[in-house]
């Protein structure tokens, strides 16, 4: 396989039912001055059900009665926020939002991929949603719920959406959200298990286990058509012609939209 970046400007919309994907917002990693200083921000990404208007927000909380797995599928039947930049992007997520009609009241559920600044520094914005951080969950009010998430049992929050735990940049609590069935096929939305595409000569010094997060690399290439990154654009798995791709519900039906453009690639 290879990959391939997808190439225009943010908002990058991936139309799909039941779920459509927006990349609010790309994340960057760039050196600044001396003694390895790097300016860095990470990428924050928006999971629309397809069910889900502004004139259908009601603005209700997750109750969560029935455990975690039903708070979860509760959350997930509003705007699902995927990392939140660092604080100092609070008016750029708050104006990325405003731009697919969506207030922070309007948000569910907010995945935070690991627990680094540059992509949990604006969950004071959204008091009404569920959070799940890392592999904590929990309900507005700070009500903490035990889910059993693990390797080898992703959670389920909808039809072709689920949260698995990819671990290894950030120690053994890493999470990636995976989105199926929109117009590109698979999109997993995977934190810093990668930093951007062709990162393989970087990500190893980065990592708090290299040989855990390798293995979440190579789970994530077999499964993704698209895979949004921490510090770069999206990018595209291409498989060879031999093998067979991973199906994609509406590839042949709808075209992604970067803006007002479609994609490119080179």
């Amino acid at each position: 396989m290879r990959t391939e970046p997808l190439r225009g400007a943010s908002p990058l919309l991936v139309p799909g039912d039941p779920y459509s994907v927006v990349v609010l917002l790309q994340g960057y990693a760039e050196p600044e001055g001396v003694d390895d200083a790097v300016r860095a921000d990470g990428s924050v990404t928006l999971v629309l059900p397809q069910t889900w208007g502004p004139a259908s927000s009601h603005g209700e909380s997750p109750r969560g009665g029935g455990g975690a797995e039903a708070a979860l599928e509760e959350a997930a039947r509003g705007p699902i926020l995927v990392d939140t930049g660092g604080p100092w992007a609070r008016e750029a997520l708050l104006g990325a939002l405003a731009g697919q009609g969506v207030a922070p009241e309007d948000v569910t559920l907010v995945v935070g991929t690991h627990g680094h600044s540059d992509h949990i520094g604006n969950l004071g914005l959204f008091p009404g949603a569920a959070l799940l951080v890392s592999h904590d969950f929990c309900l507005p009010g700070g009500r903490y719920l035990p889910h059993g998430l693990g390797e080898g049992r992703p959670l389920r929050l909808g039809p072709g959406l689920e949260v698995w735990a990819t671990p290894g940049h950030g120690g053994h609590r890493d999470v990636s959200v995976v989105v199926a069935g929109t117009a590109l096929g698979t999109v997993v939305v995977a934190g810093d298990v990668f930093e951007r595409d062709g990162d393989e000569d970087s990500w190893q010094a980065l990592s708090e286990d290299p040989a855990a997060q390798e293995r979440s690399r190579k789970r994530v290439l077999v499964a993704a058509d698209v895979v949004v990154p921490g510090h770069g654009p999206p990018f595209r798995v291409l498989r060879e012609a031999s093998q067979p791709e991973t199906e994609g519900e509406g590839n042949s039906q709808q075209e992604p939209v970067v803006g007002d453009e479609e994609p490119s690639l080179h």
